[in-house]
Order: structure tokens, then sequence, then C-alpha cells
């Protein structure tokens, strides 16, 4: 079964070595790589085409400029053709068996999204392993950099919106979950790594983004929406 791995990028020489070589490392192999650059100009395209031979033929990448994140992860997926998907920043990287425990936990569902926990890193220092649940998701959000959602998810209940600046991920999976239709898989193991520091990192304004959309959803109440962006 293939598996798509998407990486959306922009100026991101610093970090997305060991992204791509955590790709390169896992170990399921029928995997096909796609990176999203947004116009880079500081080296990372030519990173980017340094590593092609490596992959042999498994890797596609696209430069051209985009409206954000959440349009470069869409652009991934229409590109892919993988039956499971998986998103991972070029700030972030994966276990190198993170590809093998999604597909070996994945069951007959037609919509499924698969995760497990992910390790925080702040300055090459551990400080968290987030280990939310679907369960819980009206108060957080699962981890990101470790889900994989099966095809189907994204062609029958569509893609990230645009409507947020950085809580467009946890719209998707808030809405999935209140479908009631879509079967989320907890891998009780770490399959990714996230450093602190990126888009996500502004906490006020995700907590706030988070509000809305669990309101939206109907997961919490108009009060407890507005205490939330009251905090």
């Amino acid at each position: 079964m293939k598996v798509s791995i998407i990486t959306p990028c922009l100026n991101s020489v610093g970090t997305i070595r060991q992204t791509m070589e955590s790709v390169l490392d896992q170990t399921y192999k029928d995997i096909e790589y796609i990176v999203v650059d947004g116009g880079s100009d500081d080296g990372t395209q030519e990173l980017i085409r340094e590593y092609q031979p490596k992959f042999r033929g498994r890797i596609r990448y696209v430069s051209e400029k985009d409206k954000g994140i959440y349009d470069a992860m869409n652009k991934g997926i229409r590109m892919s053709h993988g039956r499971l998907i998986g998103i991972i920043n070029s700030d972030d990287y994966y276990e190198p068996d993170a590809v093998e425990n999604a597909v070996t936990h994945m069951t007959a569902d037609r919509y499924q999204v698969v995760y497990g926990y992910c390790r925080v890193f702040n300055n090459r220092q551990v400080v968290d392993v987030l280990k939310n649940s679907h369960q819980d998701l009206a108060d957080q959000m699962i981890p990101h950099p470790a889900c994989f959602v099966t095809r189907n998810v994204y062609c029958d209940f569509g893609m990230f919106l645009k409507t947020f600046r950085i809580a467009n991920d946890y719209e998707l999976m808030c809405r999935l979950y209140k479908s009631g239709e879509v079967k989320f898989i907890q891998i009780r193991r770490i399959l990714a790594n996230f450093r602190m520091g990126g888009t996500c990192s502004n906490v006020e304004r995700m907590e706030r983004e988070n509000a809305i959309i669990a309101y939206y959803h109907r997961m919490i109440s108009f009060k407890d929406m507005l205490g939330r962006m009251l905090l």
C-alpha cells in the first residue's frame, strides 16, 4: 500500500534536511514524498534538489508562490496518490518506524485518522510529549505531525480550510470527529518530533481560533468560547 508524505516549506534550509532524512530512513518503503515549496530563496530549493537522487524517483517537488501553509498542504494532497497521507512540516521530523506503525494500525474502515504521540523540542531540549486524544478534541488538538489520514477522508469530507491563520488543522479534525463517520485510532508511542518556534507556537492566537472552531462545531458552549478567548 502506497503512503504519501507531504512537506510544505518556505525558507527552511536550516531544518528541512532532518525532515527529508527522516522520510528517507522510514522502515516502511512504499512511500511517495511530495515537497511543496512556497518559493524559497535561502537555499532550500537547492537542498531539495540535492536530495532528489537519494529518493530514487520517489520524490516530487514543486516551488511556487502559495497562499500560506494550508494552501500548500492542500496542493500536496491533490498531487498525492497514496491510500494513506501524512503531513510533516519542514521543521519537524518522523521517528524511523512512524509510517510502519501507522500502516500496521489501520483497519478496513473507509475513513480513518491514525495518530500517535509527538515529542516537543525547544532549542534541542525535550520539553513535552503530546499524548492528546481525539476524545478530548473539544479542549485540544491531537498532535498533527503524528497524524496519518486516509485518502478517502480528504476526497469525501474536504481538505483544509484557509479561514484561520494557524488552526485549520484543528478545524479539520473537529469536522471529521463530529461527522461520526471517521474512525480515530491512537497509537500509544511517539511517531513524530515537533520544534517550537514556528507559526503554531503563537499560543494565544491558537487558543482563540480553537475556541471559535470548537463553538462552531457545537463542541463547547458560547459561554465557554468567550471564557477561552478572554483568558
